[in-house]
């Protein structure tokens, strides 16, 4: 029997979708892709199939993963880059061989070199890392404001003013958060008053 794994959380942003498969980074952290063949159904729903994964291959996603991350975060903090985080990022992205394609329909897809190669599409994450942490993507790095999830989320909408990284599960959860404390002071009120 095939153990239950939580679902994944695709955003429109490869690269920042990659690192939401670890939530929760400053609570009870959840790693979406704890296996070899969870990481080939993640990158086979974010248009990257391969056919296997090595345990050495999922480490490499994980560093890369990481060090997205790292990148992300002081890029939206406005920090230094860190130093380990770029090496990581530009050895994965010169280790891959992937090729941008057009479909008939008009739209990019990544052909790997290999149905098998990892790196290729770890290769195309961190493409797509330093094409947001550079600033050549219209958008902005931010941090969610939630404070057990803090994930780096690229803000695409019009204000530049979103605060979570996905509004279903960290905002949602804040709304409710926020709903339930203004029940307690009206019933807390309301029990002072009589």
């Amino acid at each position: 029997m095939r153990a239950e794994f939580p679902g994944f959380r695709l955003g429109s942003v490869l690269a920042t979708s990659f690192t939401g498969t670890l939530s929760e980074r400053r609570g009870d952290s959840l790693e979406r892709i704890p296996t070899p063949e969870r990481l080939v159904e993640w990158l086979a729903v974010s248009g990257l199939a391969v056919d296997s994964c090595t345990t050495a291959q999922l480490e490499l996603a994980w560093e890369l993963r990481e060090a997205i991350h790292a990148a992300a975060t002081a890029a939206a903090t406005q920090d230094a880059l860190p130093a380990a985080a770029v090496r990581i990022i530009n050895d994965r992205s010169t280790d891959g061989r992937a090729a941008a394609v057009l479909t008939p329909e008009g739209e990019r897809r990544w052909r790997l070199s290999s149905a098998s190669r990892v790196e290729d599409a770890l290769g195309v994450i961190a493409a797509d890392a330093i094409g947001i942490i550079s600033g050549e993507r219209d958008g902005k790095l931010a941090l969610c404001a939630s404070p057990t999830c803090q994930a780096a989320f690229f803000d695409t909408s019009q204000s530049r003013t979103r605060r979570w990284c996905d509004m279903n599960t960290c905002g949602n959860r804040q709304k409710k958060a926020r709903f339930i404390a203004n029940q307690r002071k009206k019933t807390g009120s309301a029990s002072q008053g009589e």
